[in-house]
């Protein structure tokens, strides 16, 4: 197992700095973000402009990898795959192709993504939707040797406010995604924080799903014991309520996270791969010092541990 850091966090900052910064700070691979350039999502960024990469392109972006001793470990584009707007979904399914296309040029194993969801439908419909969307999708990457990665993310109130954005983030959902999905290449980038804030054991899933682990996140989740007391499961649900909800995303080893248990297990089932830092803590943003320094936590505290 090795360490390696997603790039959206580093905004508009050129991939070759980025890059830099991985080498310096010890970091042996980078995910990188690979949005449409005119994107405005948070947490996102467009590193590599997929759409109209060339060869000469990709292999300038290998020999300053390979120079610096980092891997890619896959392109990162997390959007609605089952937008209800099917003009804007078939837009989305595109671009993920694209960063198929590109995954190969860079010789990257694996494009991240979303399943997402059609709000107008509920969960359950959703995934008839998903097993013809995602029959394409994933099987478009299958023939060209590319593995597919969702990251179990909720993403409540991303399209309604107190709704889940997407349909794939329980164990109970990720049964039904392979069973209408059961292609090889189709596995989980997984993430312990988003199953914690939920309540969710995020070390006994391992076991059931250890072949579906392609990919792996550290993020830690910070629960709040008063806050959840108060507000419950649901969470806060006024904007004029003062103060934030029972959680909060932190860099690595400042929340709850039991990250020696969960790297632990993740060992134990065979798991050789990344685990990538996605950093989304409030206290480290702001600035691209205050962002790197969260950086430098993260892989000092999960250094000693992997």
């Amino acid at each position: 197992m090795y360490l390696g850091y997603l790039t959206g966090c580093l905004g508009a900052m050129p991939l070759k700095e980025k890059a830099e910064i991985a080498r310096d700070y010890g970091f042996k691979a980078l995910e990188i973000a690979c949005w449409p350039r005119n994107n405005a999502r948070d947490y996102s960024g467009s590193d590599i402009d997929v759409a109209n990469l060339t060869q000469g392109e990709a292999n300038e972006i290998k020999a300053y990898f390979n120079e610096y001793g980092l891997k890619i470990t896959s392109l990162a584009y997390y959007d609605n795959n089952l937008d209800c707007d099917l003009e804007r979904r078939t837009y989305v399914n595109n671009h993920f192709k694209k960063c198929v296309d590109a995954a190969v040029m860079l010789e990257v194993p694996a494009v991240g993504t979303f399943v997402g969801r059609n709000v107008n439908k509920n969960i359950e419909e959703n995934f008839v939707e998903f097993e013809e969307v995602f029959t394409e999708l994933v099987g478009y990457a299958e023939e060209k040797g590319i593995k597919v990665v969702i990251e179990n993310c909720d993403m409540n109130g991303w399209h309604r406010k107190g709704e889940p954005g997407t349909i794939t983030f329980t164990p109970e959902l990720w049964r039904e995604m392979f069973r209408r999905v059961p292609n090889k290449n189709f596995g989980l980038n997984y993430d312990p924080s988003h199953l914690h804030h939920l309540l969710i054991d995020y070390i006994a899933p391992i076991n059931e799903f250890k072949d579906r682990i392609f990919h792996t996140h550290a993020k830690d989740t910070e629960i709040f014991e008063d806050k959840l007391k108060m507000y419950g499961k649901w969470d806060k649900q006024l904007s004029t309520t003062e103060g934030s909800g029972y959680w909060r995303y932190r860099m690595p080893g400042l929340g709850d996270i039991n990250w020696r248990g969960f790297i632990e297990k993740l060992k134990e089932v065979g798991y050789e791969g990344v685990l990538s830092i996605e950093h989304e803590d409030p206290v480290y943003e702001g600035t691209d010092e205050k962002v790197k320094e969260g950086l430098k936590l993260g892989i000092e505290y999960l250094g000693k541990l992997i």
